[in-house]
C-alpha cells in the first residue's frame, strides 16, 4: 500500500509519501510502529501516535481499523476549522 503524509507529519519526515509499507502491518498502530523504527525523522513525526489521524483509501478511519488490503493510507495531524 502507498503511504502518504500531510501537514507537519510530512514536514517532520521530509517527504510527502513512501512507495510501499510492510505487508505485516495489518493495523494502523503496527504501521506507525514500523515507520517509527525506520529512522529518527519518522520517530519524531509519530512520537505522539494518538494525535495522528488516518484515512484509508480516502476515508477517515478510527485508530483500530484494519488496514490490510488497502491501496493507500494517509497520515495527518488533527485539523481545526475556521
Amino acid at each position: 500500500m502507498k503511504v502518504k503524509y500531510f501537514a507537519w507529519v510530512r514536514e517532520r519526515i521530509g517527504r510527502p509519501r513512501n512507495g510501499r509499507a510492510a505487508a505485516e502491518c495489518s493495523h494502523r498502530s503496527r504501521l506507525i510502529g514500523w515507520l517509527s523504527a525506520r529512522d529518527e525523522s519518522y520517530a519524531y513525526a509519530f512520537e505522539k501516535p494518538r494525535v495522528i489521524r488516518a484515512a484509508i483509501d480516502h476515508t477517515h478511519v478510527k485508530p483500530e481499523t484494519a488496514i490490510a488490503g488497502a491501496s493507500e493510507i494517509a497520515f495527518f495531524p488533527p485539523m481545526t476549522g475556521g
